[in-house]
């Protein structure tokens, strides 16, 4: 028989944790037809001699809403062996839309997912107003990879509420209107909804995401839309205090795994310097409601943000930071340099609240525009304050001022937590792929594990980390025909070379967003091929010309 595509001599990882095996990959009609011996011949042949040949690897959470707008290759993500992603999540996305709301949804995504207002502006089409024309402009757009959509609660409450939706609950009629929406997002394929409980989540304005107005009976009702379908899942924004789940909030996951008798997820599982220990006491106050169904996502990469004070993100969970968002330069150097705005931060840090502990010996001045303070790049704003003899956030917002805030700071914030990187209880990602362009980007998280993880620190077998990235995510948001390789599956297939994959640099700045705008990416080492729905992508790390992605959608 004569294949579309035949991936020979390879070293197959099929995705299921079984022992690798020697063998070919068959692909006819964008479908894998053979895997292990195969004779025959085929209009591509690959060599994956020496090379690993694995199913194409999942991203479950991502914030490309806006990105597919202007970038079908969806980088970084697809640098790294990624053929499928999940996005519109922690609540925040841009359907459903109507016209007079889109400044307000683009904002949402400014201040939630640190994404340059211009940049949006410029690089967003609005082909849409409702969910499903949402996907449905993505399918006729075309992408590279695989995109699966879920529904993010805040746009959902606005098109219903209007401004009310960042205001107040939603009253029995509105919270009816709001779940038949959701519904339809979910009977349409969307894989479920999102949303946030985070306190530096803030929408429109500095106000409060949509989403965190939301009511308990609300949330019933968006619940039970998933019941009545029987299928989709949960996405959370968690925790009021990073990494530590509160009673509170496991009473919250508790009643969502009742009322929608679906999967939940929620953010995140992390190590905290500041507080040793705070992730077992999290695992062990969350086991009846993983055993139930609801899987804390981790990272394998420690969390290292980018402060940008023209976009303080990190900070928005201070009430006094409120003032600064969403204005100019003018009026924000004019807040920084209060005395009384100082003193008022200064006063919220005293009580710990969001990411951020206060240790300002984590905060290093990472990039300065100004020549004459490029001696302080590398150094601690502790450091610095001691050398000044000044108080460090008095040194913050100087430093700041003194850059005309351009000025970036670099904060470590987070270590990964190695013994749970294997751990089925969890959800292995946050990558926030397309997310806080200019301050982090962990889209290369998979090929850190398996060259970082697997290969250097040998925490856990290459298979076991194959099934982390690909059955695993494709299980828990019911993508039934991905993330394995076996005959009648879709052929998403990456191959790469286990001597020498990892994440190939250092966070480097590309001017290449709509209106030139900036941000930081990561490349991929030992990607050899990277094949989606039967056709390949990238070739030795080089894209092909193809954009064989599809809108993924959900299944009962």
């Amino acid at each position: 028989m004569a294949y579309d595509l035949l991936i020979k001599n390879g070293t197959i990882v099929d995705g299921t944790g079984t022992p690798p095996r020697h063998g070919d990959v068959a692909i006819e009609g964008g479908m894998i037809a053979e895997v292990g011996t195969v004779d025959g011949s085929a209009r591509q042949t690959i060599d994956a001699s020496d090379l690993i040949v694995a199913p194409g690897f999942i991203d479950p959470h991502t914030h490309y809403d806006a990105q597919i707008c202007w970038d079908p290759l969806l980088t970084c993500s697809s640098w790294h062996g990624v053929t499928s992603v999940i996005m519109g999540n922690c609540g925040v996305g841009l359907a459903p839309c109507t016209p007079h709301a889109r400044d307000i949804a683009t904002w949402d995504l400014v201040n939630v997912e640190a994404i340059p207002f211009d940049v949006l502006n410029k690089g967003i089409n609005w082909e849409w107003q409702t969910f499903p024309e949402y996907m449905d402009a993505a399918a006729r757009r075309g992408s590279g990879i695989n995109l699966g959509f879920l529904a993010p609660l805040t746009p959902f409450r606005h098109f219903v509420m209007g401004e009310e939706s960042m205001e107040r609950a939603a009253t029995p009629d509105e919270t009816a209107g709001i779940k038949a929406l959701v519904k339809e997002a979910v009977a349409a394929g969307a894989f479920g909804f999102t949303t946030t409980a985070i306190l530096q989540h803030i929408g429109y304005q500095g106000r409060p995401l949509a989403c965190r107005l939301a009511s308990r009976d609300e949330f019933k009702a968006y619940a039970n839309a998933l019941k009545e379908l029987g299928k989709g899942a949960i996405e959370l924004a968690l925790t009021k205090v990073t990494g530590i789940l509160a009673e509170d909030e496991c009473d919250f996951i508790d009643m969502l795994l009742t009322e929608s008798q679906r999967p939940v997820t929620w953010l995140s599982l992390r190590k905290r310097t500041d507080r040793p220990g705070a992730y077992e006491e999290t695992l062990r106050r969350s086991e009846p409601l993983v055993k139930r169904g609801a899987l804390p996502q981790i990272s394998n990469l420690p969390t290292r943000n980018q402060l940008d004070m023209r976009d303080p993100f990190i900070f928005s969970v201070h009430p006094c930071f409120k003032p600064a968002f969403n204005q100019t330069a003018e009026v924000q150097k004019k807040l920084y340099s209060d005395p009384e705005f100082r003193h008022a931060f200064r006063k919220s840090l005293e009580v710990p609240k969001g990411a951020f502990s206060g240790k300002w010996d984590s905060v290093t001045v990472q990039f300065v525009s100004n020549p004459a303070m490029k001696p302080l790049e590398g150094k601690s704003v502790q450091e610095i304050a001691r050398e000044r003899g000044k108080d460090p956030i008095d040194t913050l917002f100087d430093l700041a001022l003194e850059d005309n805030l351009e000025l970036l700071y670099a904060m470590a914030l987070f270590e990964p937590i190695p013994e749970l990187l294997g751990d089925p209880r969890t959800l292995l990602g946050v990558s926030d792929g397309g997310a806080h362009v200019a301050q982090i980007c962990d889209a290369g998280y998979c090929t850190d594990l398996l060259g970082n993880w697997v290969r250097e620190k040998q925490i856990m077998p290459l298979e076991h980390a194959i099934k982390r990235i690909t059955t695993e995510p494709a299980r828990f948001f019911g993508i039934k025909d991905r993330g394995r390789l076996a005959p009648g599956l879709a052929a998403d297939v990456t191959i790469f070379d286990f001597n020498t994959v990892n994440c190939g640099s250092r966070p480097e700045w590309r001017y290449d967003l709509p209106g030139g705008g900036r941000r930081l990416v990561v490349t991929a080492q030992g990607i050899e091929y990277t094949i989606v729905n039967g056709s390949v992508l990238y070739e030795h790390q080089q894209h092909t010309g193809a954009v064989p992605g599809k809108v993924l959608r959900s299944a009962v």
